[in-house]
């Protein structure tokens, strides 16, 4: 009897440990902090990784902050508040400009063009660029990427933005939009939702692209510190496998069936607000359909920079850019 009372305790305590292990090992979450630069539909993929359950499915527990602005976003990231930061890849140039010992490393890309649109107060029945000259521009923030890129787009359509135009520049980020529904300016370059919003209620019409004119760009991606990226890759390759399959879903879905899966995250924007939105950067291509960050995307985010008079030394692009996490995720 004894025996048997031994025999039995040895296999509950066995149980116990191949339950512990498989809990611990198969279905246990690792948890990433992930600061993003601003809440957007034009990260739309993020937001669907999360609410399809695609990091679920690579065991992520996803803590999602937003940080409001590329400093303090790159803060949160720099000072260990945050794992992974989404932002702009043209602020790891800044960072390692400054001779960091920890650099921020871009290993996923999320969008792959600029987001912005050419906004005019009057209807016009046709639109060239030579009738911005001579007119008032209110364009965004010096030094920001959105006004690289407007610079830069200006420069290639026979324009300087600053003999060539009015440029207002010294209104803050958020207040643009309502700077120019007060009246202030002929044109003005804005993020979605403001730019269909306006279109919608009459405000203003949208007569051009900025991400169509400026191509290719890691305009938002995702990075690490460097020592990050060396003590946790897979769990990284994990994170980019579920990025992966978000992108791959909202290449392959509707408009509406992506804005239904992202409006939780946009409580005070109508859903078919949302929807017009995700067409419209569906239909240019500004939504990455893979996480690899291309050589010519990053000579074109330098050349851009360089342009403006913002880039403080040419990085090349294994110096920033990690593939091996996207190549695994891709293979």
């Amino acid at each position: 009897m004894n025996a048997m009372k031994k025999a039995s305790l040895l296999l509950f305590l066995l149980i116990i440990i191949i339950v512990s292990a498989c809990s611990f090992g198969g279905s246990s979450k690792e948890t990433i902090r992930v600061s993003e630069v601003t809440r957007s539909i034009f990260y739309a993929p993020l937001y669907v990784a999360i609410s399809e359950g695609f990091f679920e499915e690579e065991g992520i527990n996803l803590e999602l902050t937003t940080t409001w602005g590329g400093d303090n976003t790159m803060t949160s990231l720099l000072s260990g508040g945050a794992d992974v930061a989404l932002v702009g890849a043209e602020t790891s140039i800044y960072v390692y400009a400054q001779q960091a010992i920890d650099p921020a490393i871009n290993f996923a890309q999320l969008t792959q063009t600029d987001g912005t649109f050419l906004v005019s107060r009057e209807k016009l029945d046709s639109f060239e660029w030579d009738d911005l000259k001579g007119q008032t521009f209110l364009g965004q923030r010096k030094g920001g990427m959105p006004q690289m890129v407007g610079e830069h787009v200006l420069r290639q359509n026979g324009i300087d933005p600053h003999r060539d135009l009015n440029l207002i520049q010294n209104i803050d980020f958020g207040n643009v939009p309502s700077a120019f529904a007060s009246g202030t300016g002929d044109f003005v370059q804005l993020f979605e939702p403001q730019a269909t919003m306006f279109e919608n209620e009459g405000i203003g019409h949208i007569i051009a692209s900025f991400g169509t004119e400026s191509g290719t760009v890691p305009y938002t991606v995702f990075m690490a510190k460097q020592s990050y990226l060396q003590e946790e890759e897979e769990k990284l390759v994990a994170f980019t496998r579920a990025i992966t399959k978000a992108q791959q879903w909202v290449d392959e879905q509707p408009s509406d069936v992506i804005a239904e899966a992202i409006v939780d995250y946009f409580e005070d924007t109508d859903l078919e607000l949302i929807e017009q939105v995700v067409d419209r950067y569906k239909s240019q291509g500004s939504y990455a359909t893979s996480p690899l960050l291309q050589p010519d995307a990053w000579d074109n985010l330098q050349l851009i920079m360089d342009q403006a008079g913002e880039l403080p030394q040419r990085v090349e692009y294994d110096q920033l850019v990690n593939t091996s996490i996207a190549e695994k995720v891709l293979k």
